[in-house]
């Protein structure tokens, strides 16, 4: 690994260089120039030096996305202490939980949050302090209510001539020292604490800045939960270290507010889930396009070249018209969608990644993009297929490499069942490899289900076939008395307009249309309606788990 620069560094260069731009925005709130970022981490770290915060010691942060979080985050880091990012989708109990078992000494937490916590649950925490403005919910040390009432005494005292640049001076990490705790979403149980060294993040940072041409003071949009590997190292930590201006969408991002947002801050690049595009593409695109008059055109080749071109242009509008490209990950992106925007020349591309590698394994930039693929391994990491024939036989996706983690915090069976001898990360996911090193994923190994014969099943493929029926915004394949189900969450826009006969008639269509498509042993003997959206973990992946 080069350290030249090391993780800390880049943060203190990106605020020494940019000390008069705009940082960090509350989307329609405040915004913070990098050097009031600056002056914010000064003042953390006087309240952790008040009040006996060690380098190595854990500091807990949970809310919605912030630019308070964020200078947490890298006050927590530029300190030396190890940031414990918690999901605010989380309950009180999980949270509890999460605080106790990582052993923080300080929880920073969300408006929303606070009143959801009991801090009587979380006994050994020395103080829970409010986001939004830094003031104390909770104090068990004299110390830290002493700093925090003469926070700015003791901010003047040690800056009497003013606070500049040059007084900005951050610890020195080392790569295997100990980042963060990162607890995953956990889609089967209680979550593992994934330790993430500096080298992890910094490995990530670096191959984000040698290949994603974004500039100094370009705007980012964080949309993604910052909590999340995915949000947190590509929008967030990316966007800082390049010296970009960061706007937080402070609200849960509705598809209204995420399209106003686009609107207006126009994004230099744009980090998504595929949730995100599908929805932008099956509401506000499909409906225009498949009129007879447009299906019509567009099978004539000199008026569809025309066609497409303008229908790239809208989409590219419904995500500001500045983007260099739209990065999906955290889950498969519909074929369908991505069928349709690779047909119509949009820069879209579809990334791999897992919180045990702080999250990138894989990426392709749109113009290396091969369709139903997940890019070649990031710089920093290799990737190789557990196959005979990784070309043609599906086997576990295995990666190594600087990315990688520690280990699960207090977990050694659990870190031994994921990490070989060799350093290879087991993913548990299924995939094969192109000769010219492009990944393709297949599914997880523990959702592949078994046919009669001994075949293999992969239930994420029939679901992204289904997904794209009429009536369909969702569905999962499962199990029942060994035969294929499929649970399907209708279209609550459309539901709407069909009588309970109708929609049984639509579906009864869909199982016949889908079972054509499918051989023999993986088609599926009925369709199930849920009456309610599948429960799902913050990187908006179905909790298979709850319905087997």
């Amino acid at each position: 690994m080069n350290t030249a620069l090391s993780f800390n560094g880049y943060i203190q260069r990106a605020i020494v260089e940019n000390w008069e731009h705009d940082a960090l925005t509350d989307y329609q709130g405040v915004t913070l120039q990098f050097h009031d970022v600056a002056r914010k981490i000064e003042k953390i770290h006087i309240l952790f030096e008040n009040s006996n915060v060690q380098q190595g010691d854990k500091i807990a942060i949970c809310g919605r996305n912030s630019a308070h979080w964020a200078v947490t985050f890298l006050a927590t880091l530029t300190y030396g202490a190890v940031a414990v990012p918690i999901l605010h989708e989380f309950n009180a109990e999980q949270i509890h939980n999460i605080v106790n078992h990582s052993e923080s000494k300080l929880l920073f937490v969300g408006d929303y949050i606070v009143k959801t916590i009991n801090p009587e649950a979380m006994p050994n925490l020395e103080g829970i302090i409010n986001l939004p403005d830094f003031s104390l919910h909770t104090s068990r040390s004299e110390k830290l209510t002493y700093a925090r009432e003469h926070l700015n005494l003791m901010f003047g005292s040690k800056f009497p001539m003013a606070f500049r640049a040059n007084n900005v001076s951050y610890h020195v990490d080392k790569p295997e020292e100990l980042a963060l705790i990162n607890y995953t979403s956990g889609t089967t149980g209680f979550s593992k604490g994934v330790m993430l060294p500096y080298r992890a993040i910094w490995g990530n940072l670096d191959f984000c800045i040698n290949n994603l041409p974004v500039k100094p003071h370009d705007n980012m949009l964080s949309i993604l939960p910052m909590a999340h590997m995915y949000g947190m190292s590509i929008e967030f930590i990316f966007g800082f270290c390049r010296g970009c201006h960061l706007y937080f969408l402070t609200r849960l991002p509705s598809p209204a507010i995420i399209a106003e947002a686009f609107a207006t801050v126009r994004p230099a690049i744009v980090i998504a889930v595929p949730l995100v595009v599908e929805k932008i593409i099956r509401k506000r695109v499909f409906p225009k396009i498949q009129s007879n008059r447009i299906k019509l055109l567009l099978q004539m080749p000199v008026i569809s070249k025309k066609i497409k071109e303008k229908i790239c242009e809208q989409v590219y509008a419904a995500f500001g018209g500045q983007a260099y490209e739209v990065i999906v990950g955290g889950a498969a992106l519909s074929r369908e969608v991505e069928q349709f925007l690779v047909s119509i020349g949009f820069p879209i591309t579809v990334g791999y990644g897992a919180t045990e590698c702080a999250p990138l394994i894989s990426y392709s930039d749109y113009k290396d993009f091969v369709p139903a693929s997940c890019g070649t391994p990031v710089d920093h990491m290799e990737v190789k297929i557990d196959s005979a024939d990784p070309q043609n036989i599906p086997g576990e996706i295995l990666a190594r490499g600087t990315n990688v983690m520690i280990g699960y915090y207090k977990n050694q069976e659990a870190t031994d069942q994921a990490l070989d001898k060799d350093g290879w990360y087991h993913t548990g996911d299924l995939g094969t490899m192109s000769a010219d090193g492009h990944v393709f994923i297949l599914g997880r190994i523990k959702n592949m289900l078994l046919g009669p014969s001994g075949q293999n099943i992969y239930p994420e493929e029939i679901e992204d076939q289904l997904n794209s029926m009429p009536m369909v915004s969702e569905s999962l394949i499962v199990e029942r008395n060994n035969k294929l189900v499929a649970l399907v969450y209708p279209d609550k826009d459309e539901v709407v307009k069909f009588t309970v006969e109708e929609l049984t008639a639509v579906m009864e269509q869909n199982l016949n249309d889908l079972n054509q498509r499918l051989p023999h042993y993986s088609r599926i003997s009925e369709i199930k309606l849920q009456e309610e959206e599948f429960a799902k973990t913050p990187k908006k992946s179905i909790k298979r788990y709850l319905y087997k």
